[in-house]
């Protein structure tokens, strides 16, 4: 017989077992019915299934599958369903598609088959009148507006005060005794030459710091729920845009002035682009220019940074090509080669490790005076490179390096793809891509899976090559910037970034991997290093 104690312990568990099963029921109940509201929206007229996939949990999707793993979350569905599947993510239902053929259809069906669409909270945070957010007639007359911004005149006015901020951070990171974190660095260096070089702004090293601060948590919260409540990340993002909108109108207001004065020889991009405005017959209201000022520096930030980061990474894995740039930059009259040089790429030796760390115990100990002493009157770094200024033809000379910097971006893409909406029903792959769904195209995948490229899990700047040329025979095959009328405006910009680091990297530096391991990487929203990158660097030959 059962005691009372004990009668009352048995049905407290039964009741909690039946109020679990029950909740588990529910659940399940639910993520039915959730499933169900989505297949009741395929196109009746189309006699093609939907693509294979879940829909996750209701509201969230598959969202924080998504998030917490990276690229494996599309690996392993592609592997599951293939190269379309549906999914949904950030708040939306949407088509997940890989393959050279169908980014092809997807691309160059813009304005016809579909039109673009960022995650609602990436439109709210970036705002209305911004380019990435603009269709139709409206895209086409900002896109002819920037034209002028990222000509090849315009982008060969930048490239000095690029390469001078290059030249600048990078003496930071020689200068410090210790690592440093590659992708903390890269996006310092994106942003201070998105201020400089594109806003053409002179701020004190403060202001940089705070707003470089208030722009990161801006782009943090970017692809987030579209979900404003207290501490929500769309919130956050929509505050870092407010701060970063009043910091930028007193800008303009003074970029007005001066401009009409007419007193400065340079012009920056935003120069450029209000004088092509009035060019075209058009005033841009203040709104207007404070979110493309935002979007300059988007265009310029994070993506670049990514690259940027993941180019040094490939320059540690693999010194036979920093070799073969060196040989390169010798060739064209930007090498540097003192007597007495043991390491001829820039990957250190042990024995240069080890003079290296002399020099830094000389200066912690107060003496043996070296290269980590020079400052500029500011007091920050003074540039130690010897490569001369560079020029638009000069850097398309160095062939290798283009294929360097090509080979970076389709080993490890900065963004995995693009967003679109359907603007009627079409087809891929044998099934329906319905109107109004989300579609989003894997740039990544695509680069991983296209035939074109022979064994594309290697790191082989020489696919590029003229005895090569992989990409040639797919044009779809190979998308780091996208590609149609919606190509990344600025892509040309990126790669004068990437080629003028590599130049400076292989030509003035040498280092060393602070780390045991290579760092993972991860992919959401952009490409990085988990935990960062660590790196020492060092100056090759201090003056």
């Amino acid at each position: 017989m059962f005691s009372l104690a004990q009668f009352g312990v048995l049905s407290a568990l039964a009741t909690a077992l039946t109020s679990v099963l029950s909740a588990l029921l529910l659940l399940a109940l639910t993520q039915q019915l959730w499933s169900l509201r989505w297949s009741l929206t395929r196109d009746k007229d189309s006699s093609l299934p939907l693509p294979n996939g879940s829909m996750g949990w209701p509201l969230v999707g598959e969202t924080f599958h998504w998030l917490f793993q990276g690229s494996n979350f599309h690996i392993s569905r592609r592997e599951r369903h293939g190269n379309v599947f549906k999914t949904h993510l950030l708040g939306k239902p949407v088509i997940r598609v890989t393959g050279a053929e169908n980014i092809r259809k997807i691309l160059l069906g813009e304005h016809s088959l579909v039109c673009t669409q960022w995650p609602q909270s990436t439109r709210i945070i970036l705002g209305p009148n911004t380019l990435v957010n603009s269709i139709g007639d409206l895209h086409k007359r900002k896109r002819k507006i920037l034209a002028k911004v990222f000509s090849r005149g315009a982008l060969e006015s930048y490239l000095p005060r690029l390469q001078d901020v290059v030249k600048s951070e990078i003496a930071k990171w020689c200068s410090e005794p210790g690592a440093i974190d590659v992708y903390s660095a890269a996006k310092s260096l994106t942003f201070r030459i998105a201020v400089r070089v594109l806003l053409g702004l002179r701020l004190e090293e403060e202001r940089i710091v705070y707003l470089a601060q208030i722009f990161e948590q801006l782009m943090n919260n970017l692809f987030s729920l579209p979900i404003d409540a207290p501490l929500s990340g769309l919130r956050k993002g929509i505050k870092a845009r407010e701060i970063l909108h009043a910091n930028m109108e007193k800008i303009i207001e003074e970029k007005m002035e001066r401009q009409q004065s007419e007193e400065e020889e340079y012009h920056d991009a935003f120069d450029n682009m209000l004088s092509s405005a009035k060019e075209h017959g058009q005033e841009l209201s203040i709104q207007e220019l404070k979110e493309t000022a935002v979007e300059l520096i988007f265009a310029a930030h994070s993506t670049t940074a990514s690259a940027s980061t993941s180019l040094v990474l490939q320059l540690l894995r693999h010194p036979a090509v920093v070799e073969k740039a060196r040989v390169e930059l010798e060739a064209e009259g930007l090498g540097y080669e003192p007597h007495g040089s043991n390491s001829p790429s820039g990957v250190a030796t042990q024995k240069e490790e080890d003079a290296a760390d002399t020099e830094t115990t000389c200066l912690l100990n107060g003496g043996c005076h070296n290269h980590h002493n020079h400052s500029d009157e500011d007091g920050f770094p003074r540039s130690q490179s010897h490569v001369p200024y560079l020029s638009l033809d000069k850097l398309t000379q160095l062939r290798y390096i283009d294929c360097v910097v090509k080979e970076v971006l389709r080993f490890l893409p900065p963004v995995s793809g693009g967003y679109r909406t359907a603007l009627q029903t079409f087809e891929l792959d044998g099934y329906q891509i319905p109107k109004g769904w989300s579609v989003m195209y894997s740039i990544r995948d695509t680069h991983e899976t296209a035939a074109v490229f022979q064994s594309p899990e290697l790191f082989n700047p020489d696919r590029f090559g003229p005895d090569q040329e992989e990409s040639r025979s797919s044009r779809f095959s190979y998308v780091p910037f996208g590609g149609g009328v919606r190509s990344c405006v600025g892509k040309e910009l990126a790669q004068i970034i990437l080629k003028t680091l590599a130049v400076e990297v292989i030509g003035t530096c040498r280092w060393t991997l602070a780390t045991e391991n290579f760092p993972k990487m991860q992919t959401v929203p952009i490409v990085h290093p988990v935990n960062g990158l660590h790196v020492h660097f060092t100056y090759k030959y201090p003056l």
